[in-house]
């Protein structure tokens, strides 16, 4: 146990290893350090470093969001404007009309939710801000475990609450399990209504991408029955979505909604792979707890933001308000759960890229995508 919020618990600087848990197959550590300075100073970052496989830097003071993932040559993540961690104390949600969830995005995976997300809008006498405030909720309880025989899974749970008087208590248990040596990990976290009312939810996994995976010429795969631009500007890149430019001036961003299809287990696939094929990182969930899938193409420049990023959610990423209307948003009962599994595979040769190709064209089989020029919903 590293953090314990009810027993005023917090173990600072920490760390074990692979030697200190006389494991021989592999060599691993764990670490847990304090950042200090500017806008990070107490911000918490925990790390898995696999000598052979992968090094995972995930935040608890940050909703548990994954930072980086480097291994195998290449990496999941991006270079954003952000450099530091920041801590959420230094955060105004509120800011810039509910944008102020942009001054601490830098990380490859954030979750968005679970309250609510989207862009912001406001209504029912509040700002709704931008893609809700689990990833910028320190955790209340985080611990590790390692298994005590091969092949030495590592767990890593983060408890993030979003408790507010009269409004909710919606607690979200999130778990990373990553085996050392491997080039994947896997996230299957539990939402729990706390309550005795019933309340919406609503979670984007932000997943993001940049250099090497992502560069001119990159491709982005999924099996799909329909996409569609999610407003008028991304109109114009309707017919080049699967691939991306190079790093564009004045690019800004463009976004599309995807209907994803499923394999007989539910299960789907989505990825961004380089140029020449040896590179990539896929994701991998299941449509039946994240139904919707949200492209987002933010070739700017390098220092703007060079990123694209896949992301499975229950809904897209419209204003809570029109996700409502077009009975997206969903809604557990009093003491109720909802639980989302998702694993996420660095690609590094040429087979693992094929091999992602093939699953990806078995689950779209003949079906012919639908490529819907009109946006289904304006802001």
């Amino acid at each position: 146990m590293l953090t314990n919020a009810e027993e005023g618990l917090d173990k600072g600087n920490w760390q074990i290893s692979s030697d200190q848990l006389k494991v021989k197959d592999h060599v691993f550590s764990i670490e847990q350090k304090v950042l200090h300075g500017g806008k990070q100073e107490g911000s918490k970052i925990l790390t898995i470093h696999s000598k052979d496989g992968l090094t995972i830097t995930l935040s608890p003071t940050r909703g548990m969001n994954l930072l980086r993932i480097e291994g195998f040559g290449s990496r999941m993540g991006w270079d954003s404007p952000v450099k530091e961690v920041v801590n959420p104390a230094f955060i105004n949600l509120e800011s810039r009309n509910g944008l102020g969830w942009l001054e601490g995005f830098n990380e490859m995976m954030v979750r968005c939710g679970y309250e609510w997300t989207g862009h912001p809008v406001t209504a029912d006498g509040q700002i709704y801000t931008l893609h809700g405030k689990a990833g910028n909720t320190p955790a209340s309880r985080v611990e590790v475990e390692v298994a005590d025989s091969a092949p030495y899974e590592i767990r890593i749970r983060g408890l993030v609450k979003e408790s507010t008087f009269k409004k909710a208590d919606l607690q979200t248990l999130t778990e990373l399990r990553y085996v050392p040596g491997s080039n994947s990990f896997s996230l299957h976290d539990v939402l729990t209504n706390h309550a005795d009312y019933p309340h919406d939810y609503q979670i984007i996994y932000h997943s993001n991408f940049g250099t090497p995976i992502l560069e001119e010429g990159a491709r982005f795969l999924a099996p799909m029955s329909s996409i569609s631009p999610f407003n008028d500007y991304a109109k114009s890149g309707l017919k080049t979505w699967q691939t991306y430019q190079g790093p564009t001036k004045d690019f800004d961003e463009m976004v599309f909604n995807i209907q994803p299809l499923a394999d007989e287990n539910h299960q789907t696939l989505a990825a961004v792979v380089n140029k020449a094929g040896d590179k990539g990182a896929s994701i991998q969930f299941d449509t039946r707890q994240l139904p919707v899938l949200t492209l987002w193409k933010n070739t700017d420049t390098i220092k703007q933001g060079y990123v694209t990023g896949i992301e499975p959610g229950t809904s897209y990423a419209y204003p809570v308000t029109i996700e409502r209307e077009q009975k997206r948003v969903k809604q557990l009962q009093p003491g109720a759960s909802a639980q989302f599994d998702l694993t996420y595979t660095l690609l590094h040769d040429s087979a693992q890229v094929a091999a992602v190709e093939q699953k990806i064209a078995q689950i779209q089989g003949d079906n012919k995508v639908a490529e819907n020029e009109t946006p289904i919903a304006k802001e």
